[in-house]
This record gives structure tokens, C-alpha cells and sequence, in this order.
């Protein structure tokens, strides 16, 4: 094989051997064989051949018949109080930060920094008070571990909720939508409910 220059954009990648598992053995290649990328990295275009195997872009869980989708790592209970229930607040509480984080797209920010390189937002802030009052309507005995806010609550209680009111604050504080409220909640340290 040839060598190619990864951060180079001057270097060209020269192939010896095409490989043969892809493309078929009656290959021939086009004269123009190389073309500038847009961003300056050099690139193959399509050979006009076909490949004598189609490559799978499917997960390979999904062609197992039979097959469950999601591996069970919950509790065996969720205990007095019920999975719906606890299915019901979590949704509820992620939509409410959800909705309070939406408010603040595209508007200026009060950016902080709890680290060197962490930042912190008054959405942030917002986010999880939002979030908290929703849980501590609903439960108000349980322990509640906040991103921001640290550890609140009754620290003999079997129930955790764990909530990241702003999953991606600098992406959010950049404007980059890439970004999402995160709620869960364990049940004697195994997860029971969760939202994102």
C-alpha cells in the first residue's frame, strides 16, 4: 500500500493494491483518479465498479430473529413505587428542564466556569431548579444528585434520581444543537427510570 500524509492536503495517496474484498478483479481505474476536497484532503471518487459484496450498514442486532434489543441491567424492582410512576416523573421532570433549556436557545448567555475547561450557563441553573421541583413535588423523601447542585435530600433513601440539566452546555453555550436534558433515577443503586 502507499503512504499517505494524513494532515498533509499536498500529498497524494497513492494506491499499489485495490483491495480485493470490495471491488471486483476487472477493475480499471479512471485517469482522473484523484480530486481536491473541499477542505483540501484528497479523496477517491466513486470507481465506477461494482462490489462483489454489499456491505451491511444495519446494526448487527437487528438480523438476529429473536433477539432482545435492550440488555436488561435494571433493578429487579423498582420497589414501593411503582415503574410507571417513576417512568411518568422522570419524563415529566426531563420535558420541564427540556422546555426551560428551549426557552434559552439563541440568546445571549452568562457563561461561568466551575473548572478550567467546564463551563456553567443560568440555564444550567434553571434547568435543574426546574427539574428538581418536579421531583420534589412527587418525591420528596428521595435523594437527588444535580450536576450543579450537588447531593440534596435524604441520604437514607433507596431512591437516586441523577440529573445533568444540560447535557452539552458548551455545545449549547456555542450554539452548536447538540445538546439534551437527562433524568434518571436508581433504585437501591441500580437504574429503574430514565429520560434523555
Amino acid at each position: 500500500m502507499g503512504k499517505s500524509l494524513i494532515f498533509s492536503p499536498n500529498v497524494p495517496l497513492r494506491l499499489t493494491q485495490i483491495p480485493k474484498s470490495i471491488f471486483s478483479p476487472n477493475l480499471s481505474l479512471p485517469l482522473r483518479f484523484f480530486k481536491r476536497f473541499e477542505h483540501g484532503f484528497q479523496w477517491i471518487p466513486a470507481l465506477n465498479a461494482k462490489p462483489t459484496r454489499i456491505l451491511c450498514t444495519k446494526a448487527v442486532i437487528s438480523e438476529i430473529p429473536n433477539q432482545k434489543y435492550y440488555p436488561k441491567i435494571a433493578s429487579q424492582s423498582t420497589g414501593p413505587i411503582p415503574a410507571s410512576q417513576l417512568i411518568e416523573v422522570v419524563e415529566k421532570a426531563a420535558k420541564t428542564g427540556a422546555e426551560v433549556v428551549m426557552d434559552a436557545v439563541n440568546k445571549p448567555q452568562n457563561i461561568t466556569y466551575k473548572g478550567l475547561t467546564d463551563l456553567v450557563t443560568e440555564t444550567d441553573k434553571m434547568s435543574e431548579a426546574a427539574i428538581l421541583e418536579v421531583v420534589k413535588k412527587n418525591f420528596g423523601h428521595h435523594l437527588v444528585l444535580g450536576e450543579e447542585g450537588g447531593v440534596i435530600g435524604d441520604t437514607s433513601s433507596d431512591y437516586l434520581w441523577c440529573i445533568d440539566p444540560l447535557d452539552g452546555t458548551t455545545n449549547f453555550a456555542h450554539g452548536y444543537p447538540s445538546f439534551a436534558v437527562s433524568v434518571g433515577v436508581l433504585f437501591r443503586g441500580k437504574p429503574a427510570a430514565a429520560s434523555v
